[in-house]
């Protein structure tokens, strides 16, 4: 991995994590598009730089997560199904799942999901008063739809969403609970990843990982400003369909090439 190539990665974690999108679908597609090796150091600057990403949700929603322990009680309620089906799926998973053609196709079917998705909530409203009034049977079922994301290509974002909306939460909780359930389930996905990794870094791997954190930070924290307002006002219709047309471009550019 080069440095440009390890600042463009970088730049599509942080525009992509909190996007119903799959940033690890689009990073898998990014690397097999530029050639980049996918050796144990590479596999390891994907989990870092998510680690940019949560922190800027983290400080961005750091009053949110002061407020009292109500919750960290619901994420928790959430994240149980994730950390029972991760570990459990743990090898299988990064054995078999991670290549282009699971990723298109998951990016697909999930883009469908995601247009009928919206016209759903269009008029959906939501009883409750803050997020953090949803129900434990409500996050833990959100958790169950978590656990879906398992899949390259499918989208933690996209999953907790629809989880969220078929749980009563209208668009712009959903997508707020989707946030905040970030910061636990990928700091234990990371530092898991992390801790299955025996590499020793070099004094340039070391910059690479710093470097490509703090771009995935910044690129991270506006594209959730943005992803707020534009969700508020236009729903999910576009993203299901950029999922869908993205998906066929790969399946049609691997037919021509080895990639698959």
């Amino acid at each position: 991995m080069t440095l440009f190539q390890s600042i463009i990665i970088a730049v599509i974690e942080g525009l992509t994590e909190f996007l119903p999108i799959s940033s690890t679908g689009h990073m898998i597609l990014a690397s097999a598009a530029m050639g980049i090796h996918d050796d144990e150091f590479v596999k390891t600057f994907e989990v870092f730089i998510q680690l940019g990403a949560i922190l800027a949700i983290a400080l961005m929603y750091i009053k949110r997560f002061f407020r009292g322990l109500k919750i960290y009680y619901k994420l928790l309620a959430a994240f149980i199904p994730t950390a029972i089906v991760g570990l459990l799926a743990y090898d299988f998973i990064k054995g078999y799942l991670f290549n282009p053609v699971v990723v298109s196709v998951s990016l697909i079917l999930g883009g469908v999901i995601l247009i009928l998705i919206d016209k759903k909530v269009v008029n959906q409203t939501s009883d409750l008063a803050e997020v953090e009034d949803i129900s434990y049977r409500s996050a833990f079922f959100i958790g169950l739809f978590q656990c879906l994301s398992m899949v390259p290509g499918t989208s933690r974002a996209a999953a907790t969403i629809i989880g969220g909306v078929f749980n009563g939460l209208d668009k712009k909780q959903a997508t707020e609970f989707s946030f905040l359930l970030a910061v636990p389930t990928m700091m234990a996905a990371g530092g898991y990843d992390l801790l299955k990794s025996e590499l020793t870094f070099t004094q340039e791997q070391i910059i690479l990982l710093a470097l490509g954190s703090g771009i995935a930070f910044i690129s991270a924290w506006f594209a959730v400003k943005l992803f707020l307002k534009f969700v508020s006002n236009h729903g999910f219709t576009a993203f299901g369909w950029y999922r869908i047309v993205l998906g066929i471009l790969f399946l049609i550019f691997m037919w021509g090439t080895d990639l698959g």
